[in-house]
């Protein structure tokens, strides 16, 4: 029997949202069957690729992708079946050339996302090979550190709290099972100060608990306050944060809408940076708008050397756009979305082009997740730096937490003569990040050696 595929069957499942996502069913022709449901955001970019809904108001309020499905079950579904012992790259391209658009607007990336996840999947269960390494060989060996969100705000959550995403990342940890623990350590010491605070512990779209307080660094200082109760303290365990600042870009000013507050670009730099001085933050997503290039400019010759700044909504996991904008120097990390361009092999691109830029890689999940767990495999396979993938809360989210532990223990225990590598017991533990003063001196955001570890953990067979 050959790999060529023989069924693809798409249907419509619920996300966490409660709102209707594709799932894809697609089986070879030795019986190897592979299963796969794409996200979807609530704060998407505008340069991403399209997500097909139907605009039916009659169901799901016009949420419903029977289009998407449509074009899997009778535009793709014949044309992959006539490929013959194709691989991943072989069907990507098809699905490219059927769409025959950058931003998947004849077909919708979410059928032809979910085409190429299930395809992958069932590759690997042909190959009787785990995931990430059907999709990144015997060169995936390296665990990424979690980037966990604890406390939600803006339009994940109906809070009055205008960042999006608080998070939390154990780079002193030293393995992935342990940073995970931690994390989930301060998550519910977090709950129980938010209770002994009498806040509300409701949760977000993500997972992370929803309290109103008085502003954003309220929250911050609830945050470290959790790390040193649990017994750990901010050089062990740092934040991140995801401002998603798109959602407040009006008229060349940020308006905060919850808060009422408005900031010139310089302004919201300044902001940042004063807060990035005052409190142990490694890392900010998006913290200009996708269209303000002079505030991202600004930004990232202040905070560049010091800071990771991850653009998401500004790179939308597009190479061309990473590419575009790195001449400039805008960010210095990208954030990996791969409903945002559509397919595997054009979301490994990109986190390749990211890497040739030494710029660092986030795998990470939506606000409207389902159970799939591919981005945990995808961000081994890959190598990528960090992996965000919500609260541990909500099984959508602890699904791809568990799935990397999963993952962890599978590489600790295989045996050499599997892998073609040596076993190696220990881990590596001098990851300082931006830490180290002699390095920020001499750092250059086109350099290699951006994207070199310092701190943390990387386990190796």
């Amino acid at each position: 029997m050959t790999n060529t595929i023989k069924k693809v069957e798409a249907y419509e499942v619920l996300d966490s949202r409660g709102f209707p996502t594709v799932k894809v069913v697609l089986t070879l022709e030795d019986g190897s069957v592979g299963k796969a449901s794409v996200p979807s955001g609530a704060s998407t970019g505008q340069y991403e690729a399209i997500e097909f809904r139907d605009n039916d108001s009659s169901r799901y309020f016009g949420k419903g992708v029977k289009t998407a499905i449509k074009n899997i079950n009778e535009v793709i579904f014949p044309a992959v079946t006539r490929l013959k012992n194709p691989d991943l790259w072989k069907v990507d391209n098809l699905l490219m050339e059927l769409d025959g658009t950058k931003n998947k607007s004849n077909l919708g990336a979410n059928a032809t996302l979910a085409v190429s996840l299930a395809f992958s999947k069932a590759m690997s269960k042909f190959y009787k090979i785990p995931l990430f390494r059907y999709l990144g060989g015997f060169s995936a060996k390296k665990m990424p550190i979690p980037m966990m969100n604890i406390l939600n705000g803006g339009v994940h959550a109906s809070n009055n709290l205008d960042i999006q995403e608080f998070m939390i990342t154990p780079v002193s940890a030293t393995s992935f099972t342990e940073g995970v623990r931690w994390c989930s350590e301060i998550y519910h010491t977090l709950e129980q100060i938010l209770k002994e605070n009498g806040f509300e512990t409701s949760v977000g779209d993500e997972g992370g608990f929803a309290p109103n307080l008085a502003n954003n660094e309220e929250a911050i200082e609830l945050i470290v306050t959790a790390i040193n109760r649990a017994g750990y303290n901010t050089n062990e365990v740092k934040i991140a944060l995801d401002a998603a600042s798109s959602q407040w870009y009006f008229g060349n000013n940020y308006t905060l809408t919850k808060s009422q507050k408005t900031f010139t670009s310089q302004e919201m730099v300044e902001y940042w940076s004063k807060l990035c001085e005052k409190y142990p933050i490694i890392s900010l997503e998006d913290a200009m708008s996708e269209q303000d290039y002079d505030g991202w400019e600004k930004l990232t010759l202040t905070l560049g050397n010091k800071v990771q700044l991850v653009g998401d909504d500004l790179f939308a996991t597009n190479s061309e756009r990473l590419k575009q904008w790195s001449k400039q120097n805008l960010a210095n990390s990208i954030l990996i979305k791969p409903n945002q361009i559509g397919t595997l092999s054009e979301t490994f691109e990109t986190i390749e082009t990211a890497k040739s830029l030494g710029y660092t890689t986030i795998v990470s999940h939506r606000s409207g997740e389902t159970e799939d767990t591919s981005i945990a495999d995808i961000a081994v396979a890959t190598n990528s730096w960090q992996i965000k993938a919500g609260a541990p809360c909500r099984s959508e989210r602890t699904s791809k937490y568990n799935r990397l532990i999963e993952i962890e223990n599978w590489i600790s225990t295989e045996k050499p003569e599997h892998t073609f590598f040596t076993k190696r017991n220990d881990f590596v533990k001098n990851y300082t990040f931006f830490n180290d003063t002699s390095w920020k001196k001499s750092v250059n955001l086109n350099s290699k050696d951006f994207n070199t570890t310092r701190r943390g953990y990387l386990l190796e067979v």
